[in-house]
């Protein structure tokens, strides 16, 4: 570097530094007069000054109000029901002579219902109501506790009424089953494992129209349910006989059953309301759940029964027995019999309604009321007939 460069590079070195604090202030000068780059900066103006303050946004999360809703109206209505009854134990070590070798346990089991009448009549399963010799106590949402009746059960669904006594109590409102959308919002409310009061649990309906094998606990078969509906909201012990609800906290189901632990998670099953409706109406006008009667044993048609009895579609119900315990197709004696339908016959229509999955023999018949006359269409070796049946009584 020649000493003549060296005055020239300080005074560029001096330029460049003058410029730069121009530079600065005409940007300052610039932000400070445009409105729009100082509010994307967050930069806000106070008389002669200027601050920069940091720019917040809110996110609020909001629950799910329709669920919470439906859980605030219906709960004050589902009630826990417990069960004790008094057992014989006899120990095995003593002689059969001995006297005063048994003991009495008393065994405990509960359930879910619901308060469908302001002086008591509370609706659950057939099953939770269903223990000979035991005694029955219902506990409401506030806490308190009643000793409880059972007044009917149900002769055809898995269901039943007990009675408390008391009044002034909240009751529920049922909604319209048959008006249910797969995927549609439902919340199933219970006594979980006979301990966990009004436990919710929630999900969407998953199927209608199910057909299912109920077992007991010993695992042997007690009946065969159809018309129910699937839910993935968990359906655990002690739930049984609670309401399945939609989002207006209308009861739209009774939790029924559950598959078996170890075959299935999140497939539970409920009873359609307005299947119970016609009961819940007798209740009020007999003072117990009656249904009508036909009388007879059958099985739906498959495909199999369909090639065998030569029909083109499977459809219908045919009328069969049970040999291994010796029940038969026709009750002796019963309207089915008195109006001559044999085994064999295939059922097609009831009255003018087609017997199919999803109109069913029993929800097709419980339309109508004991002393009605109904036509069943049938076919008979490959002929189809007609005839009259006066409905009979069944009740519990």
């Amino acid at each position: 570097m020649t000493q003549k460069s060296r005055p020239f590079i300080i005074f560029l070195s001096i330029l460049s530094f003058l410029a730069g604090i121009v530079g600065s202030f005409a940007g300052i000068a610039i932000i400070a007069s445009s409105t729009t780059i100082q509010q994307a900066l967050g930069i806000t103006t106070g008389g002669s000054g200027i601050s920069v303050s940091p720019r917040v946004e809110s996110i609020t999360v909001k629950e799910d109000s329709g669920v919470i809703d439906a859980v605030k109206k219906v709960t004050p209505s589902v009630v826990s029901i417990i069960y004790t009854k008094d057992v014989r134990v006899i120990n095995p070590f003593l002689s059969p002579f001995d006297d005063g070798g048994d003991t009495v346990e008393q065994q405990q089991g509960g359930g879910t219902g619901f308060i469908i009448t302001s002086d008591g009549l509370i609706a659950t399963n057939r099953h939770v109501a269903d223990i000979d010799g035991a005694k029955y106590s219902v506990i409401t949402a506030d806490g308190k506790k009643f000793d409880a009746k059972v007044i009917s059960k149900d002769p055809i669904y898995d269901f039943a009424i007990l009675k408390i006594d008391a009044k002034g109590l909240p009751t529920v409102e049922f909604g319209d089953s048959d008006e249910l959308e797969i995927g549609q919002r439902v919340i199933a409310v219970g006594n979980t494992l006979g301990e966990f009061q009004n436990s919710v649990t929630v999900g969407v309906l998953s199927g209608k129209e199910r057909t299912i094998e109920a077992t007991d606990q010993t695992g042997l078969s007690v009946q065969s349910i159809d018309n129910l509906l699937q839910t993935d909201a968990a359906i655990n012990e002690g739930n049984s006989g609670g309401p399945l609800v939609n989002l207006k906290g209308q009861v739209i189901g009774i939790n029924t059953a559950t598959a078996a632990k170890g075959q299935a998670e999140g497939v539970g099953f409920a009873i359609p309301i307005n299947s119970l409706k016609t009961a819940i109406d007798s209740i009020s006008k007999y003072g117990k759940i009656v249904r009508p009667y036909v009388g007879i044993r059958y099985a739906t048609v498959d495909k199999k029964i369909a090639a065998i009895k030569g029909m083109k579609e499977a459809k219908g119900i045919l009328v069969v027995g049970d040999d291994t315990q010796s029940l038969p197709a026709v009750v002796p004696d019963s309207p089915a019999d008195k109006a001559g339908i044999e085994e064999g016959d295939v059922i097609l229509k009831l009255n003018n309604d087609a017997i199919s999955q999803s109109d069913s023999f029993i929800k097709l018949l419980s339309k109508y009321n004991p002393g009605d006359e109904i036509e069943l269409r049938i076919v008979r070796n490959g002929e189809e007939k007609s005839l009259k049946v006066k409905l009979g009584e069944s009740s519990s």
